[in-house]
């Protein structure tokens, strides 16, 4: 009989000795046979199965193998970015570039331009720009391009990218990257140059910020995630990308590089969130985040906490998700500290980390219940791991930082929460779970409290939390509830340079009432009404009074309908976060 894959790589082998039975649930992550007794009961005991005359057990706990799916190894695109002075006249490459508002594209009585720039390269080229512009109706307007092949000038094309009436913020020229990266796609281009057609108007700082912007579009707008598929595409095949007219020096090169490394931890995020749940479990998800340690270890360490450590800590709200589904859950807390001195303060990021989420007994169910795409219920925990990246890579001084996820499944079993059911967080708090589908602030309960214990400043929480949150702000905006106006204006500082759309939102402490249970502290969810508002209080129960908290609710922006892809929102803010949190 052939045997059936149980592990993540091999089959586990079933002995009654007890050095044979001790190793198989330590590789399970549960400590001892007892314990998954325990934790398994009153399910039935695994089937077994003979595999070439020995006694296996075919059991589904960490099954990274259903569907027999891998995604494949492929290796990420490499763009070199360099700021220059040059003659945009002059410059030899596949396309320039050119970001114009709509005033840049006025022109006089004649017809001509206006613009110092576009006026040099229309003339260079004999009236053809203005004149393939208006034929293209191309007006500057955002979201606008036109490549056009014109021979007179060292470029093969010149390309007009439209940002709107003006451009300042950070999110104006990330989009300007992103349109450069499409129009490099299609044209098949090695060589970009990009160039704002008016910069004389941008501060020395709003030019780093420009070009750091630029080159993170760029980088994001080539990303393709094909593992998943048969066949692969047509690799993009730029190469090279020159940032002209935004200045030079060694400040412009920190930022670009600034850029690639955030930039890689988005990408990583996103594949994080796109990766099925039959793929990414709570075990795998624990192994991505314990490589990016691996990967950084001079300043990044790795500590997994298994059911037994978990309930040794109490941890019962966030055990009481995990327990329907035969995937076991992996509680990640990675730490940061910075190379050669102490830390002057200390940060926490917590994630939700909900590999999958079937709603539970109330379960997902109708037009619009979106359980398809549940997968992207760990966007949070994806934005935490991908700061951790990002950090490693950066090195942050005087700053340490907990990045922290609670990883599980809600499914449905014989073993699972029910609705009516009590459970007890590590706090000590009561809950009366009136509806299992409110399960992200579960586990995130607990995890605020483990954070808190690390004697952080400061944490901030992300999370898919709340559909209400995507009926108030749409799908592009995410939601901040804190109480703290100072730990609000770091973060919208640092959104305002990421170009991450957050808006804050009340936190309205009479709405505590609806949060009130007969037999219990409190239900787990308020009902339809002000639902963000009353998930955030809810999350508010569990950090302590000393420690500065933000929630932020990302269930909009996680996901981009329109690729029908992960964004890794989040991760770029908080990047900005915690280095204005260094010294």
């Amino acid at each position: 009989m052939s045997a059936i894959v149980v592990s993540l790589t091999t089959c586990l082998s079933w002995s009654s000795s007890p050095s044979s039975s001790s190793l198989l649930f330590s590789k399970l992550g549960l400590g001892s046979a007892a314990a998954f007794r325990r934790y398994c009961a009153p399910s039935p005991p695994p089937p077994l199965l003979f595999c070439r005359g020995k006694l296996r057990m075919a059991h589904s706990i960490a099954r990274a193998t259903l569907g027999l799916t891998k995604p494949a190894q492929i290796d990420p695109l490499k763009i070199s970015f360099a700021a220059k002075e040059v003659d945009v006249v002059e410059w030899k490459g596949d396309i320039l570039a050119v970001g114009v508002t709509e005033k840049d594209m006025g022109k006089d009585d004649n017809s001509k331009f206006q613009n110092s720039i576009l006026k040099k390269l229309d003339a260079q080229l004999g009236g053809l720009l203005s004149e393939a512009s208006s034929e293209e109706d191309f007006t500057g307007k955002a979201g606008q391009s036109t490549v056009i092949r014109l021979p007179g000038i060292g470029s093969k094309r010149v390309g007009l990218i439209g940002l709107g009436q003006s451009a300042s913020r950070a999110g104006d020229f990330r989009s300007l990257g992103e349109s450069v990266a499409a129009a490099a796609k299609a044209a098949q281009a090695s060589n970009v140059a990009v160039v704002l057609a008016s910069s004389d108007g941008l501060s020395d700082e709003s030019k780093l910020t420009a070009a750091s912007a630029v080159a993170s579009g760029t980088v994001l707008g080539t990303f393709e995630d094909n593992r998943y598929r048969s066949e692969s595409k047509k690799p993009v095949s730029l190469k090279s990308v020159d940032i002209i007219g935004l200045g030079t020096g060694p400040e412009l090169e920190k930022k670009l590089k600034y850029a690639e490394h955030v930039s890689s931890a988005v990408i990583f995020g996103r594949e994080l969130v796109n990766s099925p749940a039959n793929v990414l479990t709570p075990a795998v998800l624990a192994e991505e985040a314990s490589k990016v340690a691996s990967m950084y270890s001079d300043v990044l360490s790795a500590t997994i906490l298994d059911i037994e450590k978990c309930k040794e800590l109490k941890m019962g709200s966030y055990l009481g998700v995990a327990a329907a589904s035969a995937n076991l859950p992996h509680f990640i807390h990675l730490c940061y500290k910075p190379p050669g001195g102490s830390a002057k303060i200390k940060l926490a990021l917590v994630g939700k980390g909900l590999t999958f989420d079937s709603g539970g007994y109330n379960i997902k169910t109708g037009p619009g219940c979106l359980i398809e795409n549940m997968k992207y219920d760990m966007g949070g925990a994806a934005a935490v791991l991908g700061a951790a990246k990002a950090i490693g890579q950066i090195k942050p001084p005087g700053v340490e930082v907990h990045f922290i996820v609670a990883a599980c499944e809600n499914m449905i079993s014989g073993t699972g929460m029910r609705p009516g059911d009590i459970i007890t967080a590590a706090n000590g708090k009561t809950i009366e779970v009136n509806n299992t589908d409110a399960e992200g602030r579960l586990t995130l309960a607990d995890a605020l409290i483990y954070a808190c214990n690390q004697g952080v400043d400061k944490v901030i929480d992300l999370a898919t939390l709340t559909g209400a949150c995507v009926v108030a702000l749409g799908p592009s905006v995410a939601g901040a509830f804190t109480p703290s106006d100072d730990l609000a204006n770091e973060v919208m500082a640092a959104s305002q340079v990421s170009g991450e759309k957050i808006w804050r939102m009340p936190l309205e402490e009479s709405y505590w009432e609806m949060m009130k249970s007969g037999v219990a502290d409190m239900v787990n969810t308020g009902g339809r009404q002000g639902g963000a508002i009353t998930a955030a209080l809810f999350l508010k129960q569990y950090v302590d009074e000393k420690v500065q908290w933000m929630h932020i609710d990302i269930a909009g922006p996680v996901w981009s309908e329109k690729m029908r892809s992960a964004t890794g929102f989040g991760i770029s803010t908080m990047v900005e976060w915690v280095l204005k949190n260094s010294c």
